[in-house]
């Protein structure tokens, strides 16, 4: 969810892949799916923005030493995940490429397109144990490893303006829902939009459906129906849960035009920044996103929290949803196996580690700890590390964790029952309609 940013537009880029205008037909008969490209390259495709500057550094240093070069590509982040989808069968597949794990690679894995990781791990037992296993573990579908983490994991927080918070007498994050009320009055009352949200794209609503569902529900709800039960969306847990969305937008929260506002264009991290919103509920990338653009904000106003308890609800108020991190996948029929493995290897690296602390980023190596103190903000790196550390449970992006052919659905259905197009009913009904 995105710093940089997994969602961020691209600002950063290494050479651009040129998608539709060098697109060949399907690889067949054994051959790779890269066998039209220059000999001694491997591609690495990423998700284009500001995160592209590490990945760069990465790929010089690499081919410093490597006879075989890694050329890095990128796509636009709004652009990715449909670009994707459309290069992975083609000869223009990269040989290395981002993606969420989970569901966002599943289809790839049933398709027979990626390499299973254990040969990779079997002869460098690091690219597995170097990294926290919750987080390794996303990116495995029944029971084989097909990525490797990279960049770093992006848990979703309460980010606040603690001036604007202040002005009307707020002094701390609310702990509780009813706290969340409580200041949505306030700032309402004092004229202020309460909560930025970047409606325009539809993934930022995502993240209130998917906090308040753990909240009222706990992580199982979800789990179920990715599992096939689909019959738990018409839960009274569901529908308890809806209800308090639909009292969180009536209640004038988000104010008149979040349909209208994005994130990805910088909309509503500018109304948080600005001093025009109180809150904006936003991935961690937030934090790298706005100092990009207002760096004294975020020095000495800025502030965050952890989404509030629901009293009564099953959840721990101590899980997180979000991106468990990004990583690494590799297309099976690539034509330098060992080139690739090693390039996996500096994923874990001390430097890799520090140039992505540098950024905003927070890698998952067993090895992060000890280079806190060295990140652009020691004391936003802790929070969010011991977030992580001390979460019961860690919920993917509920589009991430499906296929990403049901990304549509989901993100529509969220859109339009915040805009009051559907009721309870028809969210339901779209949310059933999904099969893993």
């Amino acid at each position: 969810m995105n710093k940089p940013s997994l969602r961020t537009p691209v600002l950063a880029a290494a050479s651009t892949l040129a998608l539709g205008l060098t697109l060949a037909g399907c690889g067949g008969g054994g051959e790779s799916a890269s066998s039209d490209r220059p000999e001694n390259e491997v591609h690495v495709l990423v998700y284009g923005d500001a995160s592209n500057d590490v990945e760069t550094a990465m790929v010089d240093r690499f081919n410093e030493t490597s006879d075989v070069k890694v050329v890095l590509d990128t796509i636009p982040g709004a652009d990715y995940q449909q670009k994707l989808q459309t290069v992975m069968s083609t000869d223009a597949a990269p040989d290395i490429f981002f993606n969420w794990g989970g569901g966002s690679i599943s289809n790839f894995v049933d398709a027979d397109l990626l390499m299973p990781l254990d040969d990779f791990i079997e002869e460098d037992p690091q690219l597995k144990d170097a990294f926290l296993p919750s987080v390794f573990d996303v990116a495995t579908v029944d029971g084989t490893p097909y990525g490797i983490p990279m960049r770093g994991t992006q848990p979703v927080m309460l980010f606040n303006n603690k001036e604007v918070l202040a002005s009307v007498g707020i002094t701390e994050s609310p702990k509780t829902w009813d706290d969340l009320l409580s200041a949505v009055d306030k700032l309402k009352a004092a004229g202020k939009t309460p909560i930025a949200l970047g409606g325009g794209d539809e993934w930022p609503t995502q993240m209130w459906f998917s906090y308040v569902y753990d909240r009222v529900a706990g992580p199982e709800l979800f789990q179920t129906a990715l599992d096939g039960d689909t019959s738990v969306w018409d839960s009274e847990e569901s529908r308890e849960a809806l209800g308090k969305l639909r009292d969180l937008v009536d209640s004038g929260a988000f104010g008149t035009n979040f349909q209208s506002v994005k994130f990805t264009d910088g909309g509503s991290p500018a109304l948080l920044a600005g001093g025009q919103a109180g809150f904006e509920l936003m991935g961690s990338w937030e934090y790298s996103t706005i100092r990009d653009t207002n760096p004294d904000f975020v020095a000495t106003n800025l502030g965050w929290s952890t989404f509030p308890e629901i009293e009564g609800g099953k959840g721990d108020a101590a899980n997180l949803v979000g991106n468990t991190n990004n990583y690494y996948s590799v297309l099976k029929d690539t034509r330098y196996p060992d080139t690739v493995r090693d390039f996996l290897k500096l994923m874990y690296s001390d430097e890799f580690v520090q140039a992505q602390m540098a950024t905003g980023n927070l890698p998952t190596t067993t090895s992060t700890e000890q280079f806190l103190d060295q990140a652009t903000n020691p004391e936003y790196a802790r929070y969010q590390f011991e977030l992580v550390q001390d979460a019961p449970n860690f919920q993917l992006s509920w589009d991430q964790a499906y296929p990403p052919a049901a990304t549509p659905t989901i993100h529509s259905a969220v859109a339009d029952f915040f805009a009051g197009s559907i009721d309870e009913d028809g969210f339901i009904s779209a949310m059933q309609s999904l099969k893993k």
